[in-house]
């Protein structure tokens, strides 16, 4: 991988390929499922709120148990709750593969999401035990193990293409199975036995809070978009943020929280709570829509949208493993603040597509999409582990990810709304407000060191 791998640390090279392992099954079932939406809607007779379901039931499962995952990875060790974390997506893949019915599928994808909470937070344990303490091989790793869920969200939409058209959409959630047991397999092959934290406290009403205010709140904005802003999901939105407030004021006060606050009162870290969720919104959102656009407004068939998302996705490879690099080089700070405005140029330049757009105007702002957030997402990561004590890692990487995710469940429910019955203008207004979001995300990063925490 890098010298810096091989030689501080050389079981750490091994130990990142294991760990990414989890980080690729996970992120493969954000985009593999979009190109099979249009076939569910029609083998199900399913509704765009029930498709936008079939995706956020499991962001947001993922987003809710990532909170504990870090807890439980420390009570048990992480390498034995991210090898269970792989059998149980495996189970969940396969239930999802065999729903008979729009309702079964949400409800195992669901489950499928909290079994990948588990894969996350224990991953990145496992490759911060093995650093050792060194911030430049800690960096790489990163870089790697986010270059491999590089990897499988630019493998998604081809694999998921050819999957459709050729043995059925339910084949997009069968692929898992044997790359969750081959994961197993080399964790347990290479993987030291991590030490277990046995008087580790789960913070159980935490995560019921945390679980109903997201559901609920998300919930509000996808039936909103499709019912209007009144009745019963004006009152989940209102629930769900009277939930939320009640989730911090609870976390403050239990002495075991499922998400540690004085963690996140350093600067590096608030700030990657904020562009994580911002990130991750804007990218959920956009391949939610873009996968409307093609297969309803350019009626493409779905492996040609399949190849059309490639290079949307192909480019984070290459930032991700840049990215180490830079953030030696130049900091964590400098290379999130730059990736996060190449994304923005990109969304900008996606608000211009059309109805008659070829895949050959698409493709800048497909570049410049995946470039700008493989460069800020290894940097957000190694900028948190870094400042927060090795023993926090896990809850730590686990509250950014819980919130990475959110954000996506968010993205999906509101981009999902203004695409409406128009996939154009959807489309449209989804990539001005993209751009926006993240310029304000980037200053935020730009700040004086001064400004809004230490």
């Amino acid at each position: 991988m890098t010298a810096s791998m091989s030689t501080s640390s050389p079981p750490l090279s091994w130990i990142t390929a294991a760990a990414s392992f989890g980080f690729f099954v996970t992120q493969l079932d954000v985009t593999i499922v979009n190109v099979a939406l249009d076939a569910i809607g029609r083998d199900f007779v399913a509704s765009t709120a029930q498709l936008q379901w079939v995706v956020d039931a499991y962001v947001l499962a993922l987003a809710a148990m990532l909170l504990s995952a870090g807890a439980i990875g420390d009570r048990v060790g992480p390498r034995r709750a991210f090898v269970a974390g792989l059998l149980l997506f495996a189970l969940t893949s396969a239930a999802c593969g065999l729903a008979s019915n729009p309702l079964t599928l949400i409800g195992a994808r669901a489950a499928q999401g909290a079994a990948g909470a588990l894969l996350i937070p224990p991953s990145l344990a496992l490759i911060a035990h093995a650093a050792h303490g060194d911030d430049r091989a800690r960096a790489a790793a990163v870089g790697w193990w986010t270059a491999a869920g590089g990897v499988s969200i630019a493998a998604g939409p081809v694999l998921g293409g050819l999957l459709v058209e050729t043995v059925g959409w339910r084949w997009v959630f069968f692929v898992n199975l044997p790359v969750c047991v081959l994961g197993a397999i080399l964790t347990l092959a290479v993987a030291p036995v991590t030490p277990a934290k046995p008087r580790v406290t789960l913070d159980l009403p935490g995560q019921a809070l945390a679980v109903a205010a997201v559901s609920l709140l998300v919930g509000g904005l996808i039936e909103g978009g499709h019912r209007g802003w009144s009745g019963a999901p004006l009152a989940a939105l209102v629930a769900g943020a009277g939930l939320a407030g009640g989730f911090v004021l609870f976390e403050r006060r239990t002495p075991h929280p499922a998400m540690p606050l004085d963690v996140f009162c350093k600067r590096p870290a608030w700030t990657a709570l904020v562009v994580g969720s911002s990130l991750n919104f804007t990218y959920y959102g956009l391949i939610f829509v873009l996968g409307l656009y093609m297969l309803r407004a350019l009626h493409w068939p779905p492996s040609q949208a399949g190849v059309a998302f490639l290079p949307l996705t192909a480019t984070f490879i290459i930032s991700n493993l840049l990215s180490g690099g830079l953030v030696a080089r130049f900091g964590a700070r400098t290379v999130t603040a730059g990736g996060v405005l190449i994304a923005a140029c990109g969304y900008a330049l996606t608000a211009r597509l059309d109805a008659t757009s070829s895949l050959v105007e698409m493709l800048p702002g497909f570049a410049l999409i995946p470039g700008g957030m493989g460069l800020a997402i290894p940097a957000l990561t190694s900028g948190l582990l870094a400042s927060v004590d090795r023993h926090d890692a896990g809850a730590a990487s686990g509250a950014l990810n819980a919130c990475r995710q959110v954000g996506g469940a968010a993205g999906v429910a509101i981009f999902g709304a203004l695409a409406g019955a128009d996939a154009v203008a959807g489309l449209r207004v989804s990539g001005i407000s993209a751009a926006a979001l993240l310029v304000g995300a980037g200053l935020i990063v730009l700040l004086p060191e001064g400004e809004g925490g230490s």
